[in-house]
């Protein structure tokens, strides 16, 4: 485990193939910005992507019902963790050309932070990528509510700095994957943001028939879509 700051969730879990053969993988867990859902469910893909030669980092962050989580904690520690990243993994596997992936709520934070240097690409799978419309249609609850404290009107310069459909087109070759029976975060989310902001440099995936955790899941034959577009950025 790597610590990148004082909080008890200012924590890496690194997990190190027996060599290495892939760049580094950095996943960011998702759970709509929740404390109640943490870094642990990221731990079967991230042997998965181990023992396929990737060295993978885990980063945990402050969350939503958390001291210190919501606006602006949880997008200041994943922006920490990733400037940290290089230096703390160096003495244990080459860092040089990561590539960022993220899950639902941390295919969000992956979208958000695409222009962290020395990044290869991004995979965003079943990514909160339009947090307005995230916001319109109710997802998660209110979670994106929950997570800047109100909406587009209520608290516009936090959506201006936490909405990826705000912050222009993506710098790196990057990758979304959503599956079009996902009924937690809706496709529909993920196309608009596609076609309307992310540029030239992504590409959109829809899966026929696939669930928002078959994405994550290394014994769901989706997972090999996931492999694949990872391989394709190395």
């Amino acid at each position: 485990m790597l610590r990148y700051g004082d909080h008890p969730d200012h924590v890496i879990d690194l997990r190190l193939p027996a060599t290495q053969t892939g760049p580094l993988v950095i996943f960011v867990h998702g759970g709509f910005w929740r404390a109640a859902y943490d870094r642990a469910h990221a731990g079967p893909l991230a042997a998965d992507l181990a023992a396929r030669g990737y060295p993978v980092a885990c980063p945990e962050y402050r969350r939503v019902g958390q001291s210190g989580g919501g606006w602006p904690g949880t997008l200041d520690d994943v922006a920490a963790a990733l400037a940290a990243l290089p230096d703390l993994v160096r003495p244990h596997a080459d860092p040089a050309g990561a590539i960022l992936v993220g899950h639902s709520a941390g295919g969000h934070l992956a979208l958000l932070n695409a222009h962290t240097p020395g990044l290869a690409g991004v995979v965003a799978l079943a990514p909160v990528a339009d947090l307005g419309a995230a916001y319109r249609a109710g997802i998660g609850s209110d979670a994106i509510a929950a997570l800047l404290g109100g909406g587009p009107h209520e608290v516009p310069s936090r959506f201006d700095r936490a909405d990826p459909a705000r912050r222009g087109p993506l710098p790196v070759p990057t990758v979304i994957i959503h599956g079009d029976a996902d009924d937690s975060v809706p496709v529909e989310n993920s196309a608009g943001y596609a076609a309307s902001v992310a540029g030239d440099l992504c590409r959109i995936t829809v899966l026929s028939g696939v669930d928002h955790f078959a994405l994550i899941d290394p014994l769901s034959p989706t997972w090999e879509n996931v492999v694949t577009a990872v391989g394709e950025l190395r």
